[in-house]
């Protein structure tokens, strides 16, 4: 093993060029060396930011390279499990973009396979690594606003596009697959608990994806309400309401795009009056590159990597127990 790891990815996807590409690129410790595309012109914006990338033409020959030791995969949805076991089985390490899986059994394989082989094998939740949400966590664990009550999360974006593999059931497209990974996971990580059972599922489809879900839930000692869409303008807010207080997210899952990272504290002040406001801002945190730094670390120093496949597997537990509620 070299002194950095040395990345190759999977497919010239848009996110792979836009975000994580550049984030590999940035990240201490790491070198962005391969890429995977059989198109010259896909991959002349990785070259030009890379220079010296080598470009295999298959995924294959990306795998079979002995000069990459890690591999990232932002394929389509229903792609994630067969290339993830595949890069394991070539020995290499793989951080997968999510949801590594469409269904919580099927993270059983490749949990399997990491224990089997000893590889790092992780799945792209990035925003339990942005220092907002692990200071969030931080708060709830010592009651910063008293006993929580209740918890809500939304997240939406409009993308009409019929083509575009979020709204194609072939590609493992759908709302809550794509964002309610968010709403769900980031609610688990920061109150560590997980919900006891789903309240109500309120689903809207279109040619057999999932583009918008109200979803509620019942989490021990609070409520749940949580909110995805792929056919709403774009809304991005978590709130944690206790006792004698509360805090709000106002940019929680993409901060860089979206707005600045704000955490809000109000805490109620005895014998009434407005509240007192605590403003809290992450103005120069890269969550994406925090990620590929935590993930290089897991690599070469054998630690653990923050979010495990166990975390995640959760979050899709969640998703899996709504779509069982939708049905019924």
């Amino acid at each position: 093993m070299s002194a950095y790891v040395r990345w190759g990815i999977l497919g010239a996807a848009k996110f792979a060029r836009t975000t994580m590409g550049p984030a590999i690129h940035a990240a201490g410790r790491g070198r962005l060396a391969a890429l995977a595309t059989g198109s010259a012109e896909k991959a002349a914006p990785f070259v030009a930011m890379t220079p010296g990338l080598r470009v295999h033409h298959s995924y294959e020959a990306l795998l079979a390279d002995p000069e990459i030791d890690a591999v990232y995969i932002p394929l389509p949805n229903h792609l994630h499990v067969e290339w993830a076991l595949r890069a394991m089985d070539a020995g290499k390490h793989v951080l997968v973009e999510k949801p590594l899986a469409m269904r919580a059994e099927d993270f059983d394989t490749v949990i399997a396979k990491r224990d089997a082989t000893g590889l790092v094998a992780a799945e792209a939740f990035m925003i339990v690594h942005h220092p907002q949400w692990q200071h969030v966590r931080d708060l709830l664990a010592e009651e910063a606003v008293g006993p929580l009550q209740r918890a809500t999360a939304s997240f939406s974006y409009n993308n009409p596009d019929g083509a575009n593999i979020r709204n194609r059931p072939e590609t493992g497209g759908g709302a809550l697959g794509d964002i309610g990974v968010y709403v769900f996971g980031g609610v688990r990580f920061a109150t560590g608990s997980e919900p006891e059972r789903i309240l109500s599922a309120e689903v809207i489809r279109e040619n057999g994806v999932d583009v918008t879900a109200h979803v509620t839930a019942a989490f021990p000692g609070f409520h749940y309400s949580g909110f995805v869409s792929m056919r709403a303008a774009p809304l991005q807010e978590v709130v944690f309401h206790g006792e004698s207080g509360l805090i709000r997210l106002t940019a929680p899952f993409n901060p860089q795009s979206y707005g600045e990272a704000v955490v809000e504290i109000d805490r109620a002040v005895h014998g009434g009056g407005a509240a007192r406001r605590e403003i809290l801002r992450f103005t120069k945190n890269q969550q994406y590159v925090t990620q590929v730094e935590a993930f290089n670390a897991a690599v070469l120093d054998a630690v653990p990597f923050p979010c495990s496949l166990e975390f995640v597997r959760g979050t899709q537990q969640m998703i899996d127990a709504v779509h069982r509620a939708e049905s019924v």
